[in-house]
């Protein structure tokens, strides 16, 4: 490619980057540097390469990100071909990260597009600490509230005073639907994941005596299947996999044998698809305007040609199109980024290490799936309980039917709680609201 035609190719960029204009930021500076920075130097980090990863690799390649990276633990499947338009056929099982990238750099001249087929987790601080802004494309609130996690960890403060030089922006989108959101977060600065999480509604889950005895929905007739009639009747002697046809055949022909059984009506394959693989139902044209307003806000942040988002919009284009940007604020006490330990108020004397489980797990600003808990009590770092671990389970788990009292724990007592949803612990401290003379 010609270098007349590499001038040409950036011409409407270098309008905005070399010029100043009435919505530039103050510390702005026209110049031909900032579009060099953008296409040499300025490393962005893509989380997830589904409907809306693939919209955003795309779009951040034509707008002069060269040097990107992309990170899924995904394959290819069929279902995704309909929307996820960087796949063909022959790529089903194949990574999605890798295929992603492949298409990606021999479609835009002069992308690097770098694929990790792995999970987040699978990375240590060191490779996210190469990036100047990571951009969210995820389908889980899990991986959201782990990334923000890791940021979190990597800023570094100097007397109490944040080093905003440590700050690694992060741009998180979703999608449902007609619906969508993207966010700007700026770790340490702007309200984080953990600050709004009451925002995400807690996973569908259907209590087991009501699958089990008075099934209502299609939905409670195939989680009856799923969860108690797969394990008894083994019928492929294996796990259920939800990409197997026979799988879902087979889950799908005892869900209608049930819902007849109690007159219930709505079952449908898809309907079993989803239940069985947890899926979000995704529209095109949702996912690219939500990817196109994450690739702005990095456009923005990257070259500070324009004030950021500030700092939460969402979209909703059921009946026409509605947008709405509002600020999220930062919580004083959030367990990740407020550097202070996390109030846990106990009214009952009787209270028990397995209520305090389900309380981090139930409440919605906590929202853990699998917590482990030590505490240092009378002198000693003790492991109050682990499931993670089969032998540090069973040898602690009498300590769950025994009271947060007769553990050693007291008023202002500091839990250390471990959790997938965050790469760090975060510190509880017990606040005791009854007398107790023994305290």
């Amino acid at each position: 490619m010609g270098p007349d035609h590499m001038h040409r190719r950036w011409s409407s960029l270098r309008k905005v980057l070399e010029r100043t204009g009435p919505f530039c930021r103050p510390d702005f500076e026209p110049s031909p540097e900032t579009l060099q920075f953008l296409l040499d130097n300025c490393k962005i980090l893509v989380i997830g390469a589904g409907g809306l990863g693939c919209e955003l690799l795309k779009d951040l390649g034509l707008m002069g990100f060269r040097q990107i990276h992309v990170v899924d633990m995904d394959t290819i499947e069929l279902s995704n071909l309909n929307r996820q338009f960087l796949f063909r056929h022959k790529d089903i099982g194949s990574s999605k990260a890798e295929v992603a990238a492949k298409f990606v750099n021999s479609r835009i001249p002069g992308c690097n597009v770098i694929s990790h087929f792995c999970k987040i987790q699978d990375k240590d601080a060191e490779f996210y600490r190469q990036f100047h802004i990571v951009i969210c494309g995820l389908d889980s609130i899990v991986a959201r509230r782990w990334i923000n996690g890791m940021l979190l960890s990597l800023l570094v403060y100097e007397d109490g005073e944040l080093d905003r030089s440590t700050v690694i922006p992060m741009i998180d989108g979703g999608t449902e639907g007609f619906k969508g959101n993207a966010r700007v977060i700026l770790p340490g600065l702007s309200a984080c994941v953990e600050c709004t999480l009451d925002l995400y509604p807690p996973q569908v889950t259907y209590p087991l005596c009501t699958i089990a005895n008075t099934p209502r929905l299609p939905e409670h007739c195939i989680e009856y299947v799923k969860v108690i009639q797969w394990p008894k009747e083994n019928p492929f002697d294996c796990a259920i996999d939800g990409d197997d046809p026979q799988h879902i055949n087979w889950i799908y022909e005892k869900s209608n044998e049930r819902a007849a059984q109690f007159g219930i009506q709505g079952l449908t394959y898809r309907l079993v698809q989803g239940v069985v693989k947890n899926i979000i139902p995704a529209v095109a044209s949702t996912n690219a305007v939500i990817a196109a307003t994450c690739a702005t806000e990095a456009f923005k942040l990257a070259s500070s040609c324009s004030a950021s988002l500030n700092n939460y919009m969402v979209l909703n284009d059921v009946d026409g199109i509605y947008t709405y940007t509002y600020e999220a604020e930062k919580k004083e006490d959030c367990v990740a980024c407020s550097q202070i330990p996390k109030e846990i108020e106990i009214n009952n004397p009787k209270f028990k290490l397995k209520d305090l489980i389900e309380n981090l797990c139930e409440r919605p600003d906590l929202q853990m799936k699998n917590p482990a808990l030590t505490a240092y009590i009378d002198g000693k770092n003790k492991t109050l309980y682990m499931q993670s671990v089969t032998s540090i389970e069973e040898r602690t788990r009498e300590n769950l039917t025994k009271t947060l009292i007769e553990l050693g724990l007291r008023h202002g007592s500091e839990i250390n709680v471990a959790d997938i949803t965050t790469p760090n612990a975060i510190v509880l401290k017990l606040k005791f609201v009854y007398y107790n003379p023994d305290m």
